[in-house]
């Protein structure tokens, strides 16, 4: 499994507002968790180009992705900025 108990904890504490563990419905956290999935899937698809349901759940994430991103820049641009500077996204 690419994704373990540990990780998911640690992309939490990382990247959540109250740097906690427990810290999951944050935009900031949910994000970060996007784009490790979004990576993993991306690599996926590289060697399965056929994969062709694979490819729909990856669109599926980037859009839920991208609707996080844009409620992030109507409540706080400055927390968007950060998340924006610490995974390496742009728009």
């Amino acid at each position: 499994m690419y994704l373990t108990k540990e990780k998911k904890s640690e992309l939490f504490k990382n990247h959540g507002r109250l740097k906690a563990d427990n810290d999951t419905g944050s935009p900031e956290s949910q994000i970060a968790l996007f784009s490790f999935r979004i990576q993993h899937l991306t690599e996926h698809l590289k060697t399965n180009k056929k994969d062709h349901s694979s490819r729909l759940g990856l669109l599926k994430l980037v859009g839920k992705r991208r609707s996080l991103l844009n409620y992030l820049v109507k409540i706080d641009i400055e927390r968007y900025r950060s998340i924006i500077a610490e995974l390496g996204i742009r728009k």
